[in-house]
């Protein structure tokens, strides 16, 4: 969806200078081969590392430096209704084309390529986007009840309406917080009632690590801690064709 200044639209620019407010984005526009069209990224934007590295920051998801935006001049700045913030996002849009995506599943992202690749002619999409239709079933697991944990102190799990939900859902895990939206905070009270086959300890936004799988096995002896990769839940773009690979291993990694 653009979002743009008053009385301007947005044309197909052939090498038209980008910013992305989006790590997964930024990873899929590299590997469509606009590398060079990328004029600022965030500091959370770090893969392929090579590339990015020569990219200028232009700071957080939630904490945008306008100052460093304006240096770059860009011609679009490709945002997240997720990943970044409305006032943020209303303030840039008073001045550039914003492009605002919003993906919740495998099928959000494709119809966000076919359609973002329209306004830049260089973007080379197309096997991506056929691979993308061609993935794999994902469903390798049958109904194991599962909390997705994103954050320590306060306990946060993944609700509906996220993509980690979809990839949960899809993958054929039962997400105990379904009935709840984006982010719940959670207490040990609730875990221990709803009684989950696992916990997923996500390697980020909060850097869960064995130590703290550790933790939860005392707190949880009777259910499987398991540190997970993050990006791969979460990561919408090139990486999800990563994905059934990785949820196999986690198959194995769980003994199912």
């Amino acid at each position: 969806m653009w979002l743009l200044p008053e009385k301007k639209e947005f044309n197909p620019i052939q090498s038209a200078k980008i910013i992305s407010l989006v790590p997964s984005l930024t990873e899929l526009l590299i590997d469509c081969g606009l590398e060079n069209q990328i004029v600022g990224r965030t500091k959370f934007c770090i893969h392929p590392h090579k590339i990015v590295s020569h990219i200028p920051k232009v700071g957080g998801t939630k904490n945008i430096n306008f100052q460093s935006i304006s240096a770059q001049k860009p011609d679009i700045i490709l945002a997240n209704k997720e990943e970044n913030t409305k006032k943020e996002i209303e303030i840039l849009a008073k001045e550039y084309p914003v492009y605002l995506s919003d993906i919740s599943t495998i099928q959000d992202l494709i119809v966000f390529i076919e359609d973002f690749r329209k306004y830049i002619p260089k973007m080379d999409a197309e096997l991506i986007v056929e691979n993308l239709k061609k993935m794999p079933d994902l469903h390798i697991f049958n109904g194991q009840r599962v909390i997705y944990l994103i954050w320590q102190n306060p306990m946060m799990a993944v609700g509906s309406g996220t993509f980690i939900h979809y990839v949960l859902e899809a993958a054929g895990f039962k997400n105990v917080f379904s009935l709840q939206s984006r982010y719940p905070e959670i207490s040990v009270e609730q875990i221990n009632r709803y009684q989950p086959n696992y916990i997923f300890l996500s390697s980020e936004p909060y850097p869960f690590q064995q130590k703290h799988v550790a933790s939860f096995n005392k707190l949880f002896p009777d259910v499987q801690t398991v540190l997970v990769d993050g990006e791969m839940f979460s990561w919408y773009g090139s990486r999800t064709l990563k994905l059934y690979k990785y949820l196999q291993k986690l198959k194995i990694t769980l003994n199912l």
